[in-house]
């Protein structure tokens, strides 16, 4: 979500709209205000504690939020990315008479269900929070056909109000590595980007290396930052990776610059996206750009960010053998992998941020001034937060 925040936002200044990025300050030492490019500016505002706090605490202090992000003054919209962000602007957006835009960027199952729902809601409030923003705010932004269907039918929202705008891709910093990968002359490794929770799958990840016969077998990399909500589970990773017999072969390297991701995809032989939902998984597209084939599994989103066969493989089954046997497919076919490899690039490189944007700029304009998109150049920038 901060990825797609920041880019599209970087990319609507440069079109020459005025937008502020408003969070809360997590640190005594952050100023009120970042400059982070010309029209760009991230703004702290004090809510709670001016230090981090877990994420099902944030709800404590959604009117200490919409407090501060009163006293900015008006915006042309207002765009929320979460439901916390939401329940604050919403009202305020209302009484303002300010169109109020709601992402999801995921959306709360009941505990009750599958893990393919879903994430699980970190707070009380949010299920009944989001379906509240779903029947109230102007427009609805989702990232994928998938998530808009779930808006439908698990949130409510009318479909006359949801509009799909898919992520897009810096294919600058993700790009492949010059010539034949060096990774190629041996098992090299296959790597997964992700937060570390049940969610993400990851012992899937653990299992299917196993499950690739040694001669072939790659290292996995795992790469990305220990959720506070789940403790102990990267020690349940160790734990299932010695009882698989690659303890040595697993590997844990914290969370990574996105240079430093960059480099790491562009060396892997594969990517490997073992969800159990994504509405639709950034990691998939960054992968395509650094010529990477990926393996993701068939939940949600990802079903839109590969296109099986052509830019991927994705599974409908969690069978770790299954897995297993489609990264030996990959490891023992380099024609094939160049080829997913090479398709992966191309369609990369017509997914970028100024695309992006321009869908979101059409919705917020469709709010403010109904015109034709022939108008849309003619008009003075947006003030959006």
């Amino acid at each position: 979500m901060n990825v797609v925040v920041r880019q599209q936002a970087e990319a609507m200044a440069a079109a020459g709209h005025t937008v502020d990025i408003v969070t809360r300050r997590s640190s005594a030492t952050l100023p009120d205000a970042v400059v982070l490019a010309p029209r760009l500016t991230l703004r702290f505002l004090q809510a709670g504690p001016a230090k981090p706090i877990s994420k099902g605490a944030h709800e404590a202090v959604i009117d200490e939020f919409r407090v501060g992000l009163a006293a900015l003054g008006d915006y042309d919209v207002i765009h929320s990315h979460h439901w916390f962000s939401g329940m604050a602007a919403l009202p305020l957006a209302q009484g303002r008479g300010i169109p109020h835009v709601q992402s999801f960027h995921s959306i709360a199952a009941d505990p009750s269900t599958p893990l393919s729902a879903g994430e699980r809601p970190e707070s009380p409030g949010r299920m009944r929070g989001e379906a509240w923003l779903a029947r109230e705010s102007d427009a609805l932004v989702a990232i994928s056909n998938a998530e808009a269907d779930t808006i439908v039918t698990r949130l409510g929202g009318s479909p006359e109000r949801i509009f799909v705008v898919s992520p897009g891709v810096d294919a600058e910093l993700f790009h492949p590595a010059p010539g034949i990968r060096a990774a190629e002359q041996d098992p090299g490794y296959a790597i997964v980007a992700a937060r570390l929770q049940p969610l993400k799958g990851l012992d899937l990840a653990v299992e299917a290396i196993a499950a690739v016969p040694a001669a072939l077998r790659p290292e996995l990399i795992i790469a990305g930052d220990a959720s506070g909500d789940f403790d102990g589970y990267i020690d349940g990773l160790r734990d299932l990776a010695e009882r698989n017999g690659i303890a040595d072969t697993v590997r844990f390297l914290g969370p990574q610059t996105r240079a430093d991701l960059a480099a790491l995809f562009r060396d892997a032989r594969v990517v490997l996206i073992p969800s159990h939902s994504e509405t639709f998984g950034l990691v998939a597209l960054e992968a395509a750009a650094s010529g990477v084939p990926v393996v993701a599994s068939a939940s949600g989103g990802l079903r839109e960010a590969v296109l099986d066969g052509d830019t991927g493989i994705v599974l409908g089954s969690r069978d770790p053998q299954a897995w297993g046997a489609a990264i030996t497919t990959l490891l023992g076919d380099p024609d094939l992998a160049r080829r997913l490899s090479v398709d992966a690039r191309a369609r990369a490189e017509r997914l970028d941020w100024p695309r992006s944007a321009r869908g979101l700029l059409d919705v917020y304009r469709g709010l403010r001034e109904p015109c034709s998109a022939d108008e849309y150049d003619d008009r003075r920038g947006l003030r959006i937060a």
